[in-house]
């Protein structure tokens, strides 16, 4: 960070068809964390209520979205499996991607079905959030740690990172079961506050809005009609 000027490599802005067809695109973005204005969460569902993917996306002022993502890195060939993740098959990446790319991918592409929440969290906090993900993924470069199904996923590792920041927040068994982590963000008061989590998730469902958005170059606009966003 110079000057309060992010800048990242390898941001990935994938071109999705299928997940084996597909352009691929690295680049290079400058973000001014002076900007910064919102931090969503999002979880993504492809099979029981249960268990769900989450992304952390930031937003700028300029309408551009930051996506994080927490994945396995497969190697050639290699698939994943739950039970996989138990026993150090896999590496752990940090990925960072256009929203474009890490939410059309899931909800365009392979079906899943995604829902928004805004996030109630000031400013210099989103602010250590981001820098920590960044921070995590460059130390992930120089010393790989291993994906675990319980405790080195996608929920547990933002888990980690807020806690540092911000301290004093409660485990429980949501952080596991990572499709009911937004009930647990909304009892720690961290959602938009004047609704209930069923009006929160009703309104920030953004499948069909993906879907009908597609490639559109404000896709990140389209999605977020109609959610709380305070």
């Amino acid at each position: 960070v110079i000057d309060e000027r992010l800048q990242l490599d390898n941001v990935r802005n994938f071109r999705w068809r299928s997940d084996q067809d597909y352009d691929i695109s690295w680049e290079r973005r400058d973000y001014d964390l002076r900007h910064l204005q919102s931090v969503d969460l999002l979880t993504s569902y492809w099979g029981m209520p249960a268990i769900a993917h989450i992304l952390v996306s930031f937003g700028f002022e300029d309408g551009r979205q930051l996506v994080f993502t927490v994945e396995t890195r497969k190697e050639k060939g290699e698939t994943y499996s739950m039970l996989g993740g138990f026993f150090k098959e896999y590496e752990l990446s940090i990925v960072a991607a256009d929203e474009l790319d890490a939410v059309r991918v899931r909800t365009n592409v392979r079906d899943e079905d995604i829902y928004l929440y805004r996030i109630d969290m000031p400013q210099p906090v989103m602010r250590e959030l981001l820098l920590t993900y960044v921070k995590q993924a460059n130390t992930l470069v120089e010393r790989p740690r291993f994906y675990n199904t319980l405790t080195a996923n996608c929920t547990t590792i933002v888990f980690d990172m807020a806690q540092s920041i911000i301290g004093g927040l409660p485990v429980d068994q949501r952080l596991l079961l990572t499709g009911y982590l937004p009930g647990y963000v909304h009892d720690v008061g961290g959602l938009q506050k004047g609704y209930s989590l069923g009006e929160l998730r009703n309104r920030g469902r953004i499948t069909e809005r993906a879907k009908q958005a597609d490639d559109a170059p404000d896709f990140s606009l389209r999605i977020r009609q109609g959610v709380p966003v305070g």
